[in-house]
């Protein structure tokens, strides 16, 4: 039978934790209101350009149904390295280290079929087991949505720098973009600004832009919540290839339209966020 931790045990817990967390200057939180706008594209990308202008970057994955960051960021199929007794993120790169509950698990197709409770216990355990090293930026990718995942990284983590909020064009994503910013603000973590993914696409032949999506919406929430549009994204296929090979798309296409607007909008961030 599980037993429950004792006051000390808790108490060298949250020590560990307060010890991890003042280890990070700078912590940014990625949100989307819905899946499938790209959420963990921008934040793998952020972190890629971070760690390539030599600050050290770590990634927290917070995505625990749904993680990607071992793939995309070139460590599927590592183990974390331990200490010890005591594990630490993967080291990506030079100036890149991730946790992902991916490198937790035996198979990548391995389901976590986990309730809300189990959520919270490992994303406390990110924090208060690990041994994080020192950081300028930790980006933290969370779940789509409002729900548990998000509610517990606000709550546990305290001094969030800001929340980068994540949305495509249509109405739908919007209309769940902008749920994001009212949790945020609720959790009086404040909003760096709102990034438009597939905001359009290019002609190869042309270049000419095309419109996909209906425009307005992301404006209008820019408007209605005094936030700032960070950057629009143009769809890329390079982008989705790098996901899927974990390598940097920022790095790798530097020359690219869209790897210079992802240069351009964590520059903002982080003067936003200084």
């Amino acid at each position: 039978m599980h037993q429950m931790p004792t006051a000390d045990e808790k108490a060298e817990k949250e020590t560990r934790k307060k010890a991890n967390l003042a280890k990070i200057k700078n912590k940014i939180m990625v949100q989307s209101g819905k899946g499938g706008v790209g959420k963990s594209t921008v934040s793998v990308n952020l972190a890629f350009y971070y760690a390539s202008k030599g600050y050290k970057t770590g990634i927290l994955d917070v995505d625990i149904h749904g993680p990607s960051m071992a793939r995309m960021t070139g460590i599927e199929g590592r183990g974390v390295p331990m200490a010890g007794s005591t594990p630490s993120p993967i080291r990506a790169s030079e100036n890149l280290y991730v946790l992902s509950i991916a490198s937790l698990m035996e198979s990548v197709d391995d389901p976590i079929i986990w309730r809300g409770s189990m959520l919270n216990s490992v994303i406390n355990q990110f924090l208060e087991d690990f041994d994080w090293p020192e950081l300028d930026y930790l980006i933290i990718d969370n779940p789509p949505g409002t729900g548990d995942a998000p509610l517990t990284v606000a709550q546990q983590i305290p001094g969030i720098n800001g929340t980068v909020i994540v949305s495509t064009p249509q109405d739908v994503a919007l209309l769940d973009a902008r749920k994001s910013i009212v949790f945020s603000q609720k959790m009086n973590i404040p909003v760096v600004g709102l990034i438009e993914n597939m905001s359009y696409a290019t002609c190869p032949k042309c270049d000419e832009r095309i419109e996909i999506f209906p425009k307005g919406g992301i404006e209008k929430a820019s408007k209605d919540f005094g936030v700032e549009i960070l950057g629009e994204l143009p769809m890329d296929p390079k982008i989705g290839k790098s996901g899927d090979e974990g390598r940097s798309y920022v790095d790798y296409h530097p020359e690219t339209l869209s790897a210079k607007i992802f240069a351009e909008i964590a520059e903002k961030i982080k003067e936003k966020i200084a």
